[in-house]
């Protein structure tokens, strides 16, 4: 019996008719024969309405009562969506995050997968249930629930998979994988196919559609991950292992983000140590940094700017503060309203020149930057917001996205 992982966000179980919808699909995957597991978020805005709730009781809620609030958002989803398989006559059962084995480690709120005990979970398909587990949460060492943080149901799904030797099916409210945010650019294209690398650069630079650490083990176990809309039975988009049957353009997709903030530390004096310190205090507290930049030396002093984001303000305000105090005349700036601009293709390893093109872009369109960044298959740029929208159209048009 094969066995397929399919998980469901938010928006799809977002009413009670959307998931007597979600129990029909499954069924139907049932009826072919196969063994499912699926996978399910809190309905529509219930994490974030739990969190006002508790930042209406307090400014800085303990993260670990965070982690037990929000769990029971798919709690509810799971059981209301168990409910709805055995009305219809489908053996069903809904297991938490420790119910289905999935052991985690690290922070509160932003906990990882360290493990998940399969055994449960095979034991309850082998008996022909479909199993509803809870996505975005595990227990801790200490038996503790933790959270995996924003988009954590698919990191859910696809450590399922990989544990279960499956393939993993991503059902959301898009259809697919595009090379640009269709609301951003209308005409974007949609890819059948796009590359674990690719799809995890685009990830982790602001495509909303996957979870960076989702992709992640996709990859490192080779799950093929299959994203598609919830509602309709409309082709997808396949994320696998490169193949030299993937179209060859230098650039794939274009990645836009404004959820992160960028930090400017003025006048730190030039010292390795001075500048290890900084990114030790913010790696204590898992501050994600991406963008890294630093000046030349000039009278023994440099300027470091860095990219995170904007959720850890807080967090990054304190550290920058004890900064401040620690060096005399170090000055910080936190800019806000910036975009932070990405081109991602597999094809930039063979195919030169996107650099020279998008220097060129820039300047002919009176378009400047603050930050760029390079790797083997993607550039990043950060600009000011207000041009945002006229970047993305240029750029998806110059590369015919």
């Amino acid at each position: 019996m094969a066995i397929v992982v399919q998980k469901y966000g938010g928006t799809s179980v977002g009413t009670i008719d959307k998931i007597r919808n979600v129990a029909k699909r499954l069924a139907a995957r049932k009826d072919k024969g196969d063994g499912v597991v699926v996978v399910v978020s809190a309905m529509g805005k219930t994490t974030d309405m739990l969190i006002d709730m508790a930042k209406e009781l307090s400014d800085a809620p303990s993260r670990r009562e965070l982690d037990m609030l929000m769990s029971t958002g798919e709690q509810v989803s799971i059981s209301l969506l168990s409910i709805a398989l055995n009305e219809m006559g489908y053996e069903s059962i809904s297991l938490t995050g420790f119910q289905a084995g999935i052991m985690t480690e690290g922070f509160h709120t932003k906990a990882r997968i360290q493990d998940i005990e399969i055994d449960r979970v095979k034991q309850y398909v082998s008996e022909g249930k479909i199993v509803v587990v809870a996505g975005f949460q595990g227990i801790n060492e200490n038996g503790d629930i933790t959270t995996l943080g924003r988009g954590g149901s698919d990191t859910t799904a696809v450590a399922l998979a990989a544990k279960l030797e499956c393939t993993c099916e991503i059902y959301t409210d898009v259809d697919g994988i595009y090379t640009v945010d269709p609301r951003l650019f209308p005409t974007a294209r949609k890819l059948d196919v796009i590359s674990y690398e690719e799809m995890l650069e685009m990830a982790s630079l602001g495509a909303g559609v996957m979870e960076t650490r989702s992709v992640e083990i996709g990859q490192k176990y080779n799950v093929p991950i299959y994203v598609a809309l919830s509602s309709e039975d409309w082709p997808g988009t396949y994320i696998k292992e490169y193949d030299v049957t993937m179209e060859s353009k230098a650039i794939t997709g274009l990645s836009v983000s404004d959820k992160d903030l960028m930090v400017t530390i003025n006048h730190v004096p030039y010292e390795v140590k001075n500048i290890s310190n900084i990114f030790q205090e913010l790696a204590k507290m898992d501050v994600n940094i991406d963008m890294i930049s630093q000046t030349a030396p000039s009278h023994g002093l440099v300027n470091v700017s860095f990219t995170a984001p904007k959720n850890d303000e807080d967090i990054i305000q304190g550290i920058m503060d004890r900064i401040i105090q620690e060096f005399h005349g170090v000055e910080v700036e936190i800019e806000k309203d910036i975009t932070k601009l990405s081109v991602v293709g597999i094809g930039m390893r063979s195919q030169s020149g996107v650099a020279a093109k998008m220097f060129k872009i820039f300047a002919d369109n009176d378009i400047a930057f603050k930050q760029v960044t390079t790797s083997e298959i993607r550039i990043s740029y950060v600009i000011d917001t207000k041009d945002k929208q006229k970047a993305i159209e240029i750029v998806a048009r110059e590369f015919n996205l």
